[in-house]
């Protein structure tokens, strides 16, 4: 086992300009590391992140206190029965004719309504202009919320996903992440109280109404998910989508042709999902002690699972360093399901259960951001650049195009 000061520091300020570079050097030399500052062991090669995901052994009791403090107690703590019947309240919202039908035409108009915001301008950041504002409004809407309070939800997101990647613990940023559990709850509970007796058509009265095995969410459950949701719903779709644009941008051969033929776009998000992903590391506590790297890690540990590392691992995928929706190794019919290749919505039974309902906001966008600006291109003297740690994706994306008349 490698200690962190033998190690890439992944709390350092070179790793956040260019963890990619640590995470080579990780997976060839240090597959286990113990990082004293984090009180974590850290993994990065595919099949030991895999098996973190996929094996029981390994819970998600860590978002006790990584997730509880500031969403309250959420789906992605839960085990065994609790667990399945939680998922079964709330899975069926987010994939087949609930989201096809039921909201489907909420995604769709809300790109719109964004890209006609600079449609007719031939310049536009799709990073502030568009990524940021976009899954969040989507959220807002399919919960049947009342969409002045989009600027609300937005501000509240931001302060869930900085509470989240806080791994230096600033207290301030800290502090900020509950006093925003406490706003939400204020601003939801009414509502969903209301909601129970008012039911509607919208992702909200879904949730009060579910009823699995005589179980129903009440309505600290739904506050929670709503939370979750911000959060998991949000940060995911944000940086897919600048960060699949930004590939693509650098990548003007596989531009055209997603732009040709539009039936690639999953092809150029599950490469994304690989070779760029929202999320790049997620937490997991072994239940008994565990060996990776013919070390034993004790039962109780926090395991850091490097994704973003994993998904470049030469060992799973070939040329991994190179972004190619074409690539072999990455069917892309399993890539949005429980068996996909790449490791960024997790496996197994805590698969990201709104895995379809990014793929549906990430088609519809491209497909309109495509339709907008058939000339697509980076502007000039702009250089993109990724941010953050935890999550990471371009923190703006200048780009010109002729605006179609």
């Amino acid at each position: 086992m490698t200690t962190a000061s033998e190690a890439p520091d992944i709390l350092s300020p070179e790793f956040a300009m260019d963890p990619y570079s640590a995470y080579r050097a990780m997976l060839d030399t240090a597959p286990l590391v113990w990082n004293e500052p984090m009180q974590s062991y850290i993994v990065s090669r595919y099949e030991d992140v895999a098996r973190a995901f996929k094996e029981p052994v390994y819970t998600t009791n860590n978002y006790d206190w990584q997730l509880e403090p500031v969403h309250g107690r959420t789906i992605v703590q839960m085990d065994g029965r609790e667990h399945s019947v939680r998922r079964a309240l709330v899975a069926p919202a987010f994939r087949g004719n609930e989201l096809e039908q039921k909201f489907l035409p909420v995604i769709e108009r809300n790109a719109r309504e964004l890209i006609d915001g600079f449609r007719d301008k031939g310049s536009a950041d799709l990073v502030t202009d568009f990524a940021r504002h976009f899954p969040i409004n989507v959220i807002v809407d399919m919960l049947g919320l009342d969409r002045d309070d989009q600027a609300r939800f937005q501000r509240w997101y931001t302060s869930i996903i900085a509470f989240l990647s806080n791994l230096s613990q600033d207290p301030d940023v800290a502090a900020d992440g509950l006093r925003t559990r406490a706003e939400l709850a204020e601003y939801m509970i009414p509502i969903i109280q209301h909601r129970r007796e008012n039911l509607g058509d919208d992702l909200l009265s879904t949730l009060c109404a579910a009823e699995v095995e005589g179980t129903q969410m009440d309505d600290e459950d739904i506050k929670a998910f709503v939370s979750l949701l911000l959060a998991a719903g949000g940060e995911t779709t944000d940086k897919a989508v600048g960060s699949t644009f930004r590939n693509l941008l650098d990548h003007p051969d596989q531009l055209a042709a997603v732009r040709a033929d539009r039936t690639l776009i999953p092809r150029a998000f599950a490469e994304t999902l690989r070779f760029s992903p929202p999320v790049h590391m997620i937490m997991r506590q072994p239940a008994e002690a565990v060996t990776v790297s013919g070390v034993s890690i004790p039962a109780g540990s926090t395991v850091t699972c490097l994704i973003g590392a994993a998904n470049r691992d030469p060992r799973r995928f070939a040329n991994p360093d190179s972004f190619d929706i074409f690539r072999d190794d990455l069917p892309t019919n399993t890539a949005f399901s429980a068996a996909a290749g790449h490791l960024s919505f997790a496996l197994g039974r805590h698969f990201c259960v709104g895995a379809l309902l990014a793929k549906t906001e990430v088609e519809v966008a491209s497909n309109q951001l495509l339709d907008a600006m058939p000339d697509l291109a980076l502007a000039e003297d702009a250089g993109p650049v990724e941010r953050g740690v935890f999550t990471r994706g371009p923190a703006s994306l200048p780009v010109r195009f002729t605006p179609v008349s």
